[in-house]
């Protein structure tokens, strides 16, 4: 963990005016407290939310449903609020289908040892003199929505994109450098949002935000739509 954010004894924060600034938290904290900066208008400009185990969707401590009622918690309470028109939601997973793809992904980040590959040896292209282990990928595909008034409607994008892609984002809307790292990927181990998939495809910025605001039970069906 990054010393930036790291809390070793979970310390809430000080307040909810301070959710997003460096207290005691240091930016960590409870889910309970992302709902209560974003019902207090003091949401921090980006927020990575992560659901408790219960819900996360995980096979072993969760499932479909669960995520499902969660997703749609948390979705609901930024369409309900203020700040939904400013808002961009990604939705996305640390892996899907029970760990495994029957299609091969592309080879972008190599390996310097034919035994480091994503389904067994001698699956992760040529080895590489100078390239690190564990850093074979893409991986097997996973999810990736956005919810926002400004996605396009319908829509599927085709370009590859990663993980990093959501970092490659925020950097540019923001005006942020790159994440600096030690070498560059694909050889190195520093961060690979500089050679991300954008992300931008997925959005209609030039046209007027869509703020149809659709509003689900927990079981998926429409609660309430309001335009």
């Amino acid at each position: 963990m990054f010393r930036i954010t790291m809390v070793p004894h979970h310390l809430p924060p000080t307040s909810i005016a301070n959710i997003g600034h460096s207290d005691q938290a240091n930016h960590q904290y409870d889910t309970s407290d992302f709902f209560a900066a974003l019902s207090s208008g003091n949401l921090p400009t980006v927020s990575f939310i992560k659901a408790p185990a219960y819900e996360n969707g995980h096979p072993g401590n969760s499932d479909p449903i669960s995520e499902q009622a969660w997703i749609t918690r948390v979705i609901n309470a930024l369409m309900q609020s203020p700040l939904w028109a400013n808002t961009a939601v990604f939705i996305t997973y640390d892996d899907s289908d029970g760990w495994y793809d029957h299609v091969t992904g592309p080879i972008t980040s190599p390996s310097n040892t034919a035994d480091d590959g994503l389904a067994g040896t001698n699956n992760c292209g040529t080895p590489q003199s100078g390239a690190y282990l564990a850093r074979c990928g893409h991986g097997p595909r996973l999810p990736l929505l956005v919810v926002s008034p400004y996605a396009k409607t319908n829509y599927v994008d085709h370009r590859l994109t990663d993980q990093t892609s959501i970092i490659s984002f925020i950097e540019y809307n923001w005006g942020l450098g790159y994440i600096d790292g030690e070498t560059a990927p694909p050889n190195g181990q520093g961060s690979f949002d500089r050679y991300a998939g954008s992300l931008l495809g997925l959005f209609t910025f030039q046209a007027q935000p869509n703020l149809r605001r659709l509003i689900l039970n927990a079981n998926g069906s429409v609660a309430d739509t309001h335009f």
